[in-house]
């Protein structure tokens, strides 16, 4: 059987949804190869077509879902610096991004699996970790704050510790109290709170 040039990369990409999807669902150490070439709906044999171990299978996801997180930033980078950073923090900070870890930002969804993490999954998850600060850094520095990019990764860590924090409190009221304070805390901080708000 013949397939166009494309078929493979595709194919790759269908696993990587999958493993993606189990990661965040089950963790990394929980995920089997047959498990997640099934979801994708292949056979087992097919595996070694595209990764030569489970570990490069786990790296390479979790670049996946970093490229995933970074398109969220990108759609709201195509505006103005300042509603774009207000607009990312308020998606970030939301209960839409709380109740649904298993699709959200890869750091707060894995952070607590890194130490156990493989070399090269870590190594994916830093680069992954650094592409995101690096590009709030960018509009942060453009707006006039110093030391851009000391500023863009302590507010990643910030985001990352609220939405963490909203995530292990069981009671619905209090972690929108929690998420809505710390949204409002971190608007403050970039001097961002005097926005109007977006009609979007």
């Amino acid at each position: 059987m013949r397939y166009d040039p494309d078929h493979k990369q595709q194919t790759r990409d269908r696993v990587l949804r999958a493993a993606a999807r189990a990661i965040r669902d089950d963790g990394p150490h929980r995920v089997a190869v047959a498990g997640v070439m099934r979801e994708a709906g292949l056979t087992h044999g097919g595996f070694y077509a595209h990764f030569r171990s489970k570990g490069e299978l786990v790296a390479a996801a979790i670049t996946r879902m970093f490229d995933d997180a970074f398109r969220t930033w990108q759609r709201c980078s195509e505006q103005p610096d300042a509603r774009a950073l207000a607009d990312y923090i308020g998606l970030y900070l939301s209960m839409a991004h709380r109740d649904a870890p298993g699709k959200g930002c890869p750091i707060a969804a894995l952070s607590s699996d890194l130490p156990r993490l493989e070399p090269e999954s870590r190594d994916a998850f830093a680069a992954g970790a650094r592409r995101l600060a690096d590009a709030l850094a960018q509009p942060l520095g453009r707006l006039g704050h110093e030391d851009a990019d000391v500023l863009a990764s302590s507010v990643l860590a910030e985001l990352v510790g609220a939405i963490t924090l909203a995530r292990c409190e069981p009671s619905r009221t209090r972690a929108i109290a929690h998420l809505d304070a710390s949204r409002m805390q971190l608007l403050r901080r970039l001097d961002l709170n005097d926005l109007p708000e977006n009609p979007a």
